[in-house]
């Protein structure tokens, strides 16, 4: 595909990087000279410097023949009126654009082909909001990752010393739980992907992936992590767009506390929220964190734009005696080099977005992308079409699927029916698929596999 990505910052470099992996014709425009450089130093594209919503230099990007245009600059305006440009002017398929401000989101009105013409609208600071909320709503799981509407989640949990399952067969998780549907998906020991077979030996610290019902989460929990308690007390530092819309949505079922050392946006966030308690200071004071007695408190989430101060501060709560920590990190090098660590979750924003992007690049009919560790990996909701002729995988068993190597199919969604794949479940037309790739540069050979006779629906 052709695609021209508006905006270098930390979401437009994150998009290129994953896109140009894939053998994408991209072409990144930004009015920041060094930002291009560092791009074009790393990667196969090309640049263009100008303002992102100007006719001239969407001409000069290439516009006249792009298949799709990503609108990611820091400012929700200039993304939304060079979607217009472009629909405009040069006829542009496909127009994403981020856009960060609540009042805007809230007018659905507003996008649309008799209106702004933006085929998806993209809200950074909402997909990790809700991306912390399930965690929070699910204790003890590293990422929990929705698939049909919900119906289905790929949770991610680290096996923990002594469990019940450490040291026996993989088979024996549904020997001790015959009534809970549940299929794991992936497990990575030492970083290292080792294929799910029934004889695999689970080990202390693998770090598994599963797919089940929402209500079948936390007895699988029971049995591969360490099942925590419900979460009650949540403190949140940082009273940003994300630290705010976290509170608000925490504030109904938790006991909220938030930090911000802004003053006067103290005093703003106060009148917004209703039950969470607004604490003006800094976050990685330790006199105010042992006032707010940190040692009680279940959950600290640190949310500034900061990635240092966030960083520092988890650690802080977490040596004082906060029982989970997590920080919201956008450089990509230290999520490794803190997750390893003292900070229990770190969240990348970049992770979280790239997703809800890739899904409108995939070819076939593919409904729902979560990028999985760090990008390496990758899971897909793919919606089966087609009858026994036209397509490769309807009216198969799933064990006679050519499937690439380390891809596995964890369930399909039937209607209102969630089906947990096993060897020989039979896809049907219409049946939403969801697959787990260990390597994301497989991603063809499953999109193949989904096409029906010659063309991709």
């Amino acid at each position: 595909m052709k695609i021209i990505i508006l905006g270098a910052g930390q979401v437009g470099a994150s998009v290129a990087a994953n896109l140009v992996s894939e053998a994408n014709d991209i072409t990144v425009v930004d009015h920041n000279p060094e930002l291009l450089r560092e791009l074009q130093e790393r990667f196969d594209l090309r640049t263009v410097q100008g303002h992102g919503a100007h006719p001239d230099v969407l001409a000069r990007a290439g516009a006249d023949d792009a298949d799709m245009i990503i609108a990611v600059t820091n400012s929700d305006e200039t993304n939304m009126v060079a979607c217009q440009v472009a629909y405009t002017l040069f006829h542009t398929p496909t127009k994403i654009a981020r856009v960060r401000a609540q009042s805007f989101l809230d007018q659905p009105k507003l996008f649309g082909s008799d209106a702004l013409p933006i085929d998806v609208a993209i809200s950074p600071e909402a997909l990790v909001t809700d991306y912390i909320l399930r965690l929070i709503e699910n204790p003890g799981t590293l990422q929990v990752l929705d698939f049909a509407g919900g119906r289905i989640r790929l949770v991610a949990v680290k096996v923990y010393h002594g469990g019940p399952l450490v040291g026996q067969e993989l088979r024996v998780l549904r020997e001790r739980m015959p009534q809970v549907e549940a299929r794991i998906a992936a497990i990575y020991r030492q970083d290292r992907a080792i294929e799910p077979e029934g004889d695999t030996v689970i080990a202390a610290d693998d770090e598994i992936f599963f797919v089940a019902a929402p209500i079948h989460i936390r007895a699988v929990l029971s049995e591969l992590g360490r099942l925590d308690h419900p979460y009650r007390r949540l403190i949140v530092a940082g009273g940003g767009n994300i630290g705010t819309r976290l509170a608000k949505a925490l504030e109904p079922g938790f006991r909220v506390k938030l930090i911000e050392r802004d003053f006067k946006r103290c005093k703003r966030i106060a009148e917004d929220l209703d039950k969470t308690i607004v604490l003006h200071g800094d976050a990685a004071d330790q006199e105010l964190l042992l006032e707010e007695n940190i040692e009680n408190t279940d959950v600290f989430c640190a949310v500034t734009n900061d990635d240092e101060a966030n960083i520092l501060s988890a650690m802080l709560a977490k040596r004082l005696g906060a029982r989970k920590v997590m920080a919201l990190i956008n450089r990509a090098s230290y999520v490794d080099l803190v997750q390893s660590g003292i900070v229990d979750i770190a969240i990348s924003p970049q992770q979280a977005t790239i997703g809800s992007l890739l899904k409108h690049v995939r070819r076939g009919d593919v409904v729902m992308v979560h990028s999985l560790r760090r990008g390496a990996a990758e899971a897909i909701e793919a919606i089966a079409h087609g009858d026994e002729l036209s397509s490769k995988v309807v009216g198969r068993r799933i064990g006679e699927l050519n499937l690439p190597k380390g891809a596995s199919i964890g369930a399909l969604v039937r209607g209102n029916e969630v089906v947990i794949a096993h060897h020989d479940t039979v896809i049907q037309a219409e049946d939403h698929v969801i697959l787990f790739l260990q390597d994301k540069r497989r991603i063809h050979e499953v999109e193949r596999l989904f096409q029906v006779e010659v063309t991709f629906l």
